[in-house]
C-alpha cells in the first residue's frame, strides 16, 4: 500500500495492546498490522504550515511555519512551561484559545515512561498523553482547575520526581514496574506543606487530591526493543526504510533505527507498507 500526504502524529487507542494508526492529512491508517513487514517513508522535501496552511522550510513547535509560532497562544512559552501562564494579565496571544484549552481541569499524574516522573495534561487527554510519552504505568494524583494551576503544582513535586522522559532508554525495553500509588502517598505527605499552601491560595476546591484512582497499565505492540536506539531524521536522510519492529509513544522502532513521527508534523512524505 502506498498513501501520501502530510504527517501528524500518530492516533494511539488504549487497547491491549496501544493500537496505532498512521494520520496523513487527517486520514487514518491502521499500523499494527504492519509490524514486521517493511515500511518505507519518503520525504518529498516539503513541509507545510499545520495552522494556516504556509509552506515553511523549517518546522517550529511541532509544525508551525515561523509567523504562526510567533503569534499562536499553543506555540507560547507557558505551553512547555504552564506555571508562566499570563493569561490572567489580560496579555494571552488568543484569550479564546486560552478558555477552551487552558482554563480547563487538568490532572497531575505520575507515570513510569524511562523511570517515575511527575506530568500534566488537560482531563480529556488521558490516557493520550501517557501513550505518547511511551508510558507503560499512569496514576492520576491531582486534579486542578486550570492549566496554570497545574503547573504550579508540577514545579513543586519536581523536587521530588523527574518531568521528563529519556527516550533512548524508554525505548530500550519495558522498564521495571514501579508501585505508584506508594509514590503517590508518599509525596503526599512530604509536599504537603507545599500542596496546603497552593489550597490556601486558590481555594481547597481548586485542588483536589486523587487518593483512590487505579494505575494504568499500558502495553505496546512491540516485537522486538534496539539495544542501543538510533535517531533516524527525515531532515538528514529523506528516506527512512526498514522492517517494522514495533511502536511506542510516538516512535516508529526500525530494524534500522527510531523515528519520532511526532517530530515531523507537517512534512510530506510518500509512505510504503508492504
Amino acid at each position: 500500500m502506498e498513501i501520501k500526504g502530510h504527517l501528524s502524529k500518530m492516533q494511539a487507542s488504549l487497547q491491549n495492546p496501544v493500537q496505532y494508526s498512521l494520520v496523513l492529512d487527517q486520514q487514518a491508517y491502521s499500523l499494527n498490522n504492519a509490524i514486521g513487514k517493511k515500511i518505507t517513508i519518503i520525504y518529498d522535501g516539503k513541509i507545510h504550515c499545520i495552522h494556516c496552511g504556509r509552506a515553511t522550510k523549517k518546522s517550529y513547535s511541532q509544525g508551525f511555519c515561523f509567523p504562526c509560532m510567533r503569534s499562536l497562544a499553543q506555540c507560547d512559552v507557558c505551553i512547555m512551561k504552564p506555571e508562566l501562564c499570563h493569561y490572567d494579565n489580560g496579555d494571552c496571544r488568543e484569550p479564546e484559545w486560552g478558555e477552551k484549552y487552558c482554563m480547563q481541569p487538568h490532572t497531575v499524574y505520575l507515570s513510569n515512561t524511562s523511570d517515575i516522573k511527575v506530568g500534566i495534561t488537560r482531563n480529556e487527554q488521558i490516557p493520550t498523553r501517557w501513550i505518547d510519552q511511551g508510558a507503560i504505568q499512569a496514576l492520576p494524583i491531582i486534579e486542578v482547575k486550570s492549566r496554570y494551576l497545574s503547573g504550579l503544582i508540577e514545579v513543586e513535586l519536581k523536587n521530588y520526581f523527574e518531568d521528563k522522559t529519556l527516550w533512548r532508554k524508554m525505548l530500550q525495553g519495558e522498564s521495571e514496574s514501579i508501585d505508584l500509588a506508594a509514590e503517590r502517598d508518599e509525596v503526599f505527605e512530604e509536599a504537603s506543606m507545599e500542596i496546603e499552601q497552593l489550597q490556601e491560595r486558590f481555594g481547597e476546591e481548586a485542588i483536589e487530591l486523587l487518593e483512590y484512582e487505579d494505575v494504568v497499565e499500558i502495553n505496546y505492540p512491540v516485537e522486538q526493543y534496539p539495544k542501543t536506539p538510533i535517531a533516524l531524521s527525515l531532515d538528514k536522510t529523506p528516506l527512512v526504510e526498514g522492517i517494522l519492529k514495533g511502536i511506542k509513544g510516538q516512535y516508529l522502532i526500525l530494524e534500522t533505527g527510531v523515528i519520532n513521527l511526532r517530530k515531523f508534523t507537517g512534512y510530506e512524505v510518500t509512505i510504503h507498507l508492504s
